[in-house]
């Protein structure tokens, strides 16, 4: 079905196709039985797709990144797509518009999107509002939490821990998202120091808690070694549950766009296959570095059965989907676990032998 639905939805602006996407899926329910017909078709079920990571049952490995559901609209409606979990936002303390339109650009020739939408959201409590009315209770829901644009960062740790304290009933893991380059001096808690208080806070707060929620950081793809040993470093001393690699890029490498078009585009962060190799080479580079110390989530450029798989031997313990996503549909869903559950069975065939 998406294959027909996409040409008519790349025929409108991005962020048009988006709020045109989620209408689509909100009909669902006024059909009698498509919700039910679509869990069925896409949603696969095998021991080999089965995770237990930190403290959580999975049902299968393959989520949907933070970006798509930033007001928690359609966690319900997308969960019937075969995703094993939703990561909603990121959200910030107070609504915010975001940044001035256009901010959201398809890259057709590379599959790749670039963004700068700014956080917009309408707020940590809607979202939590309609987190309340989960229908899956199998399906995890992760809350991608920020910081308001105005607020400078010596206050950020208010705005992290006011969003930690909305979200926390309704959501099964935290991710601390101190890497968007799409709002002013973000990046900049990525630091060693200020990264570390934020997380050490945030944890304090989560252990007074009677049942803790696994706290989890996304990491830029843009970090050099040097400070990925930092993130390792952070990751021992926070005691965090582990890390989401990656975000999006500032780098426009490998695009074939020219110079004027670039420039034309302006700023913002560069999601979907040219990250591929970027984002596959710091999942490799944290678990290696670390020992298998703490679980990585991988993400970025997962538009193939192959991208997935080499994330997996790379060393992710779960997947995210967004851009490709976007451009492949929800059979990638279901392909990317047909593929995993293939790979087992053959690897207990020739173990038996």
């Amino acid at each position: 079905m998406y294959s027909l639905l996409k040409p008519f939805l790349f025929a409108f602006n991005p962020e048009k196709a988006h709020h045109i996407t989620f209408s689509l899926l909100k009909s669902f329910k006024y059909i009698p039985g498509l919700s039910f017909l679509a869990g069925k078709h896409f949603t696969r079920s095998h021991p080999a797709l089965k995770k237990n990571i930190f403290g959580l049952h999975f049902t299968n490995p393959v989520g949907l990144a933070a970006g798509l559901d930033k007001d928690a609209i359609a966690f319900n409606e997308l969960g019937t797509l075969g995703f094993g979990f939703i990561e909603i936002g990121t959200v910030t303390p107070q609504p915010q518009p975001g940044n001035d339109k256009p901010r959201l650009f398809r890259l057709i020739e590379d599959e790749a999107i670039i963004n700068r939408m700014g956080f917009n959201n309408k707020g940590a409590a809607h979202a939590a509002e309609k987190l309340r009315h989960r229908k899956d209770k199998n399906l995890i829901i992760g809350g991608n939490i920020g910081k308001n644009k105005l607020t400078p960062n010596e206050k950020a740790t208010e705005n992290y821990i006011s969003c930690f304290n909305t979200l926390f009933d309704v959501v099964d893991y935290f991710v601390v998202n101190v890497s968007s380059p799409n709002t002013p001096n973000l990046r900049d808690l990525q630091e060693k120091e200020p990264l570390t208080n934020l997380l050490n806070t945030l944890q304090n707060i989560n252990k007074t808690k009677a049942q803790p929620k696994p706290i989890l950081l996304k990491i830029a793809p843009d970090l050099t070694n040097s400070q990925l040993n930092d993130i390792i470093d952070i990751v021992s001393i926070t005691k965090i549950a582990g890390i989401i690699a990656t975000n999006t890029t500032v780098s426009r490498d490998g695009l074939s766009l020219n110079a004027d078009e670039i420039k034309e585009i302006g700023m913002g962060g560069l999601s979907g296959k040219p990250l591929t190799k970027r984002s596959t080479e710091v999942i490799r580079y944290l678990k290696q570095t670390s020992k298998n110390a703490f679980p990585v989530i991988g993400v970025g450029g997962i538009h193939t059965v192959e991208d997935a798989l080499e994330k997996l031997d790379a060393g992710a313990d779960l997947l995210q989907l967004y851009t490709g996503f976007i451009y492949k549909g929800p059979k990638l869903i279901r392909e990317i676990n047909n593929a995993i559950i293939a790979r087992s069975e053959k690897d207990s065939k020739s173990n038996i032998k």
